[in-house]
């Protein structure tokens, strides 16, 4: 039986990632001792390759490890579940960015936003590069950045064929706006905006996306390792959704320490409540499904391209709606048992209601957005695949 040894590690640490919430939350991104626990834990490492002391690990693992820390601190296990897919994307980059990134540190850490935001302009050797993004999860621990861009013209015009491109960018190329990350949940991810002025990108820092999006990308780096032949589209959202399930596990956990021996307003303990003991066993099975259903979807896919299978869109199509109905289905279980912890449980005092504002902030996020996945993933029922477009860009 494999051993997952990152899980362990935040098992016995995990009173120390839980004290680090409020400071992290008071600091708008990760405090300096969080930041420390986690680079500490090899959680970034789990899906970089061997060659810079990765762990290639199963993405069940990566997703387990990123709903541990996130029913610690919501905003940890989002900065791990995001910050810690990026290393599955570089490891099928060049091998001169590789080592720029990875040469002197391995445990070096990218920052994202993925959203085409900037415009490449060509030049000779490479690209001059401006745009904002926002959203930029643990930016501030960071040392390189991936950014979605468009690739333009030689005038910084958009081209009208939207070839989306991923551009790696060292810390020293783009500006972290401070103050730029105030929000209702997730605060200790500091996701800040980023500014990138006139960078010179060299050309072999760049990446198609769609390249990503149809496996030449992986198949170039000779990877062999199952992990990295998992589609983009389902491996970038496991981490993302893997952290709201987390957080709702997180929830519930509290909730049922709050409630263990409560005492309601009218005077019944909740232990001796038939209404409120039935929507915490139906919330905890809810939130539990939504896990397993999770590690499933992304353990399929695996074994189908373990065993050399076509992953098709219809696959992928059900891959995301599984993700997409897995962070919903949680999130409302949570709500059930937050609806029922009265208002001490929702005093700022109470950890509940950091788990709860971290798990609206986490499901706003554009992965989870189900009209287009649910669509597209209906049609791929009825054996019908969408043309390229807004209906299938994460799909």
């Amino acid at each position: 039986m494999s051993t997952n040894p990152v899980l362990e590690f935040v098992d016995q640490h995990a009173d120390q990632f839980a004290a680090t919430a409020a400071s992290s939350e008071k600091l708008g991104k990760l405090d300096d001792t969080a930041a420390a626990l986690l680079r500490e834990s090899g959680v970034m490492r789990m899906l970089a390759p061997k060659q810079y002391s990765g762990a290639e690990a199963h993405p069940v693992e990566f997703a387990e490890t990123v709903m541990r820390l996130a029913s610690l601190d919501g905003s940890l296990g989002w900065v791990a579940g995001i910050v810690g897919v990026h290393p599955w994307e570089l490891a099928m980059a060049d091998k001169q960015v590789q080592h720029e990134v990875w040469g002197e540190d391995h445990n070096v850490w990218l920052a994202s936003p993925y959203a085409p935001m900037g415009i490449l302009r060509p030049v000779d050797g490479g690209y001059i590069f401006n745009g904002r993004w926002q959203f930029s999860s643990g930016t501030d621990h960071c040392d390189w950045i991936f950014l979605g861009a468009w690739l333009g013209d030689e005038s910084g015009e958009k081209l009208p064929s939207m070839e989306m491109i991923h551009v790696l960018l060292p810390r020293s190329d783009y500006q972290i706006v401070e103050n730029s990350w105030d929000v209702v949940g997730l605060r200790g991810t500091g996701s800040k905006d980023i500014i990138v002025k006139d960078a010179f990108i060299p050309d072999y820092r760049v990446i198609e996306f769609n390249k990503l999006m149809d496996g030449s990308q992986v198949r170039g780096a000779g990877l062999e390792n199952p992990t990295f032949h998992v589609p983009y589209t389902t491996i970038f959202p496991l981490g993302i959704t893997a952290a709201v399930i987390g957080i709702c596990e997180g929830a519930l956990a509290h909730h049922l320490d709050y409630q263990r021996d409560r005492v309601q307003i009218v005077g019944t303990a909740v232990r001796d409540d038939p209404y409120v003991l039935s929507t915490i066993g139906d919330a905890a099975a809810e939130i539990h499904a939504s896990r397993v259903t999770l590690l499933d979807n992304v353990s399929r896919l695996y074994d189908k391209v373990d065993a050399g299978e076509e992953i098709t869109f219809a696959d992928r199509a059900q891959s995301r709606r599984t993700q997409v109905s897995a962070a919903w289905r949680a999130v409302r279980a949570m709500d059930e048992i937050v609806a029922r912890s009265g208002g001490n449980g929702l005093r700022m005092e109470h950890p509940l209601q950091r788990f709860w504002r971290d798990g609206h902030m986490g499901l706003a996020h554009a992965i989870h957005v189900p009209g287009s996945v649910f669509h597209a993933s209906a049609l791929a029922s009825l054996d019908i695949v969408p043309s390229p477009g807004p209906l299938t860009s994460m799909i």
